[in-house]
């Protein structure tokens, strides 16, 4: 009688099983299905922590809003910005005849004889000289020109005759003027190039001077004449 020949299963090859289109896709099927899973995890755990921060922030807010009401916390207002304060004369003075103008000339540099030579210049020019000395200063420029609110239109008279010089008042009540002379001056203005038309004051420019501490460059002290 013939042998009857074994059945071969066909899910084993060689010794070894063969997956089946079945358990293939039973198995793409569960990766998927974790990886969903995990998905879906990390998605609930990040709105957990939105809606925590977003509660928090809630919270904050109503307590901040009750502190304002009851007073115990207060929100600083703007402060508006400091108005810049002049203390340059803001008249229009007019050219003073010379001769009504009495002069003080310092020199405040350590050139020899500059207070004189300068002096006789204005004298010259028929101002009225009166004192002339040596003085020390913290102004630096060309020439410091003070009066009080009474020598005003004297002082712009002069500092027509003394090209980039820096007025100051102080509190003499008589209409003197004091010129002191620093390291910048080199020459007054020509005679026949002096503007005598109406005009302004001109004051000092923080950022081309420096001074002393003191409201005022100096108060002339008498000395010798140089």
């Amino acid at each position: 009688m013939a042998r009857k020949k074994k059945v071969q299963d066909a899910s084993v090859l060689h010794g070894h099983h063969v997956v089946s289109g079945p358990e293939l896709r039973a198995t793409f099927d569960a990766a998927a299905k974790d990886a969903d899973d995990t998905a879906r995890v990390r998605r609930r755990v990040l709105h957990g922590i939105v809606l925590v921060l977003l509660i928090g922030l809630i919270a904050a807010g109503i307590i901040t809003a009750l502190a304002i009401i009851n007073g115990r916390f207060t929100i600083p207002a703007a402060e508006p910005a400091e108005e810049t304060v002049t203390a340059c004369p803001a008249g229009t003075f007019d050219y003073t005849p010379h001769e009504q103008v009495s002069l003080n000339v310092y020199n405040s540099t350590s050139r020899a004889g500059l207070a004189r030579s300068v002096a006789d210049e204005f004298l010259a020019r028929k101002f009225a000289v009166a004192a002339v000395s040596n003085v020390e200063s913290g102004y630096r420029g060309v020439a410091a020109v003070i009066s009080g609110a009474a020598g005003q239109s004297a002082a712009f008279t002069v500092q027509r005759n003394l090209p980039g010089s820096d007025y100051f008042q102080d509190g003499r009540t008589d209409g003197s003027v004091d010129v002191i002379l620093s390291r910048d001056y080199s020459a007054l203005q020509p005679p026949d190039l002096v503007d005598q038309t109406p005009g302004k004051l001109s004051c000092p420019r923080e950022n081309r001077r420096d001074t002393d501490a003191e409201p005022w460059p100096v108060m002339p002290t008498a000395a010798s004449a140089r």
